[in-house]
This record gives C-alpha cells, structure tokens and sequence, in this order.
C-alpha cells in the first residue's frame, strides 16, 4: 500500500504492484538524464504533454528505483497506464495530498 505523506505512488507491472517515491537524490539523477534545466522544467514536459517516451521511461525507473525497486518495465496496460502513473507520481512528489 501506498502513503502519499511520503510521495509514494503505485505501478502494476507484471501483475505485481510497486512504490515507486522520488527522493531528492534520484529527482537530481532524474533531472541530469532528462537534460531538464530545473525541477520544473521536467514537470511542466510532463503536464504539457511534451515528454518522450524515452522521458516516461526515465520518470518510472527513477520512480521504482527510488521506492526499492529494481525492475524491467513492461507496464501492464501499457504506455497510456504508464504516463498516468507518472503523473500520479510527479503530483504526489510536489503536492500535499488531500
């Protein structure tokens, strides 16, 4: 179970659900491999719709890597379940949940 206090968000690959969090370290990781100028830089790709798939693949490594995790990706449901994760992940890292 995920705890989005901690900026936990979940992936289902496989049939085997993963927390994926994105502490400090692994965003700073994230942000070099993405050639992302900042931190909003990165997010606004993402809520603009402007990210690759190369981009979606790095945001749910980092994601699962910074969960725990050390994974392949073959996202069940595919690419449009992977983004959604990836949006789920990138709102619960900069934003206090409800």
């Amino acid at each position: 179970m995920v705890n989005p206090y901690r900026g936990e968000a979940e992936l289902v690959i496989g049939g085997v659900a993963y927390v994926m969090r994105l502490p400090l370290g692994v965003l700073a990781e994230l942000e070099a491999e993405m050639k992302a100028d900042s931190l909003m830089d990165m997010v606004q790709r993402f809520e603009a719709g402007g990210f690759s798939a190369r981009d979606l693949i790095s945001l749910l490594k980092a994601g699962l890597r910074g969960g725990g995790n050390e994974v392949t990706l073959d996202v069940d449901g595919g690419p449009i379940v992977a983004a959604q994760a990836a949006a789920k992940l990138l709102a619960v890292t900069f934003a206090v949940p409800e």
